[in-house]
């Protein structure tokens, strides 16, 4: 049984915090010090400096639903990796990035993951990857930092997203492989056409205003503008944000013709579409959520997906 814990340090708890906190599969997320010698440290003596440890948040999450990789794709998309001193406006070893792994698989797989990152840059990537060791949870004013103090933590969040468009905006997916970055339902669903439970995945009655894009490329599929309730028990859309986006093959698996409906970029499978749906178009694609991955309106402009907010208005 492999960890259901992450361990990472991307500068300021408050930020890195905050990333995980909507996303599905998620149990739990904790801002703490780790990496560092001195038991029980104060924020004031982190701060410091001198005790070796990180600003760094502990991850819970259900491996069924995210996988280790997609927790740490999404970190390495609220740091700036090329830094070795710290992040943003924030300097010093305390702020430097980490990933802390649990056991054996997540040191392999960290060091994919990095190893990919890398491949995007032409600089040396600066995140340290090191063993786990006590996590000391920071002081209760410190967790969840961005609903006790909205207005500050907002104005500060925003302050590292000119740097962060900057280095990300053109670089996804970050890769790797993809039996190890998905999980199973994932990888079943996009790989070997399979299909998830009605009424028994992430997306099937997700009334958030955002974006679905493809789970493997990252590339933008649907809006939540053009989703509908279809009864069906899967997400349905009237139409895709592009039409060139998407591929459509006949399907004859179930013994009559069905379209299939596959991802342009990545070559994943997605869902059906079929002639029942609302609209002009009076179509219905059926997708599955296994294939997708949503992107709430108020992080589309930070992951690089600013391009499409006009769809969510």
């Amino acid at each position: 049984m492999y960890a259901n814990k992450a361990t990472v340090a991307g500068g300021c708890f408050w930020c890195i915090e905050w990333a995980f906190r909507e996303e599905i599969g998620i149990e739990s997320v904790q801002s703490g010090y780790t990496g560092g010698s001195s038991p029980n440290p104060t924020y004031e003596e982190v701060c410091e400096g001198n005790t070796g440890h990180f600003e760094a948040v502990e991850i819970l999450f259900d491996p069924e639903k995210i996988s280790f990789l997609q927790v740490l794709d999404i970190f390495w998309r609220r740091i700036d990796p090329l830094d070795p001193g710290g992040q943003f406006h924030d300097r010093g070893s305390q702020y430097q990035t980490a990933i802390f792994y649990h056991d054996a698989f997540q040191k392999v797989q960290a060091e994919e993951s990095k190893a990919g990152v890398q491949q995007l840059f032409s600089e040396p990537i600066a995140t340290q990857i090191l063993p786990a060791s006590t996590f000391f949870p920071a002081e209760i004013y410190h967790q969840g930092y961005c609903h006790k103090k909205p207005d500050h933590f907002r104005s500060y969040n925003q302050s590292h997203e000119p740097r962060l468009k900057e280095i990300w905006s053109e670089r996804r997916p970050i890769g790797g492989d993809l039996k190890e970055r998905l999980t199973q339902v994932q990888y079943h669903v996009t790989q070997e056409e399979g299909t998830e439970p009605p009424f028994q995945n992430a997306y099937w009655d997700n009334h958030a205003c955002g974006i679905y894009v493809d789970v493997v490329s990252g590339k933008p599929l649907f809006v939540s503008s053009d989703k509908f309730d279809s009864g069906c028990g899967w997400p349905s859309f009237s139409r895709p944000i592009d039409d060139a986006a998407l591929i459509e093959r006949s399907d004859f698996k179930l013994g009559v013709e069905r379209i299939e409906v596959r991802s342009q970029e990545s070559d994943s499978h997605l869902g059906h579409v079929f002639p029942d749906g609302p609209g002009p178009s009076g179509l219905r694609y059926c997708i599955n959520s296994a294939a997708l991955r949503f992107i709430p309106k108020e992080k589309m402009e930070e992951e690089g997906y600013g391009e499409y907010l006009s769809f969510c208005e």
